[in-house]
């Protein structure tokens, strides 16, 4: 079985974060690990509290990952403080990690800030480099290249001048129009690009689908599935979750991470 490292913050709630992309990388056939970056009191409607965890206990969670199940890809998610984001980079090339997903997590989806303004200047020059493919939603992308993004020519645009300037492959995601949902994958440098058309749901529970969608690619990428084809399971996997349309709690809930689960010890 193929394995995968976590590094994001705990959800309360179980519908982002970690939670999220444990239930993601199980349902799509490999063994989730995970480092902790911190603790958020949350629910479906709102993050009320975030705890940090400590550089030094950050190092100690990915070294004893590495230094014992060794990770066939890697998801990165919710990192705060460049202190941490420090540590992550550090220990990923000490290690060598392989396949590395890093979800640029800004905003939470209720709208709470994730990331100190200090802190994306170190993510872009430490994880991006590092990263066989990043996934920013509009606002991230928006953040990220300084650009208003309001229709799909000036989100390819913003795509393609985030993937020339950092130097990294570059999904971004389009899920906040209201048409549709399509993601457009730009390769390094603006040398090829490649759109992922999606049919939006009629869900208003989306709590945690940026999580559940690079946990999924790096699951894939660790399969041995290359970028493309990663994406599109992953997408697939993602469209599956939200169609089945679990309603759980009183504000924006998770998706159905086990849609597609099946078995003796799984049905009521």
């Amino acid at each position: 079985m193929k394995k995968v490292l976590t590094i994001a913050g705990s959800d309360s709630s179980g519908g982002a974060g970690v939670q999220a992309d444990l239930k993601t990388m199980l349902a799509n056939g490999v063994y989730g690990m995970s480092a902790i970056t911190a603790l958020t009191a949350q629910n479906t409607q709102g993050v009320r509290m975030v705890q940090e965890a400590t550089p030094e206990f950050l190092a100690a969670e990915l070294d004893a990952v590495f230094e014992d199940i060794r990770p066939d890809a890697v998801k990165v998610g919710m990192v705060a403080s460049p202190a941490l984001i420090h540590v992550i980079a550090d220990k990923l090339k000490a290690y060598k990690a392989e396949h590395v997903v890093v979800d640029p997590v800004m905003v939470a989806t209720s709208g709470a800030k994730l990331l100190v303004d200090e802190a994306i200047e170190v993510l872009v020059q430490e994880l991006f480099p590092l990263a066989e493919v990043i996934t920013p939603n509009i606002p991230e992308l928006s953040v990220l290249t300084g650009a208003e993004i309001a229709d799909e020519f000036a989100f390819e645009q913003a795509a393609k001048k985030l993937a020339a300037e950092a130097e990294v492959n570059v999904l971004a995601k389009g899920g906040h129009f209201a048409d549709d949902a399509s993601d457009l994958l730009v390769l390094a440098g603006g040398e090829g690009e490649q759109w992922y058309r999606g049919t939006r749901v009629a869900n208003p529970n989306t709590h945690g689908t940026g999580c559940t969608l690079s946990s999924a690619i790096a699951a894939n990428l660790a399969k041995g599935f290359d970028l493309d084809e990663s994406i599109g399971r992953a997408k697939s996997y993602l469209f599956g979750a939200l169609l089945a349309k679990m309603d759980l709690g009183r504000g924006n809930g998770p998706v159905d991470h086990g849609w597609n689960l099946h078995g003796d010890f799984f049905e009521n």
